[in-house]
């Protein structure tokens, strides 16, 4: 079944607000790294929650410049962004966390590590097709 021209013209419509929606998501992320750097040059030290909001910076730039040059995201970036969030979080609230928190992020962070394991374990098992493979038997 072939779209019909509304729903070309929608398809179109979204694709380019989603373009516009990723240049935002990108300009607010570049913004936001020249913020965290012009708090540590003025605070004159660097911290391990510094450095960690950084690699989510550039986690997120990653998956931006992955997505704009392939046209898909793999389930693995999200993931990544998770852990280095809940790890900072970890570090910068440690005096704060009680046992029980302190275990349940230390577990969530260990269940998304092995929700990546076995995606990548997935991926190199079972590779994708284009689909071709299917159409020609």
């Amino acid at each position: 079944m072939t779209p019909n021209k509304f729903s070309r013209l929608t398809q179109r419509g979204l694709g380019l607000i989603g373009q516009g929606v990723l240049i935002m998501i990108a300009i607010a992320t570049v913004f936001a790294v020249f913020q965290a750097i012009s708090h540590i040059w003025q605070a004159r030290a660097i911290t391990i929650g510094d450095l960690l909001l950084l690699f989510l910076y550039l986690e997120v730039m990653s998956m931006l410049d992955h997505y704009l040059g392939s046209g898909n995201l793999p389930v693995r970036y999200p993931l990544y962004i998770g852990i280095i969030a809940l790890a900072r979080y970890l570090v910068l609230d440690i005096a704060e966390i009680d046992a029980w928190r302190m275990f349940a992020l230390s577990g969530s962070i260990f269940l998304i590590a092995l929700a990546i394991l076995v995606v990548r374990y997935g991926h190199v098992r079972f590779p994708y097709t284009d689909g071709t493979d299917l159409q020609s038997k």
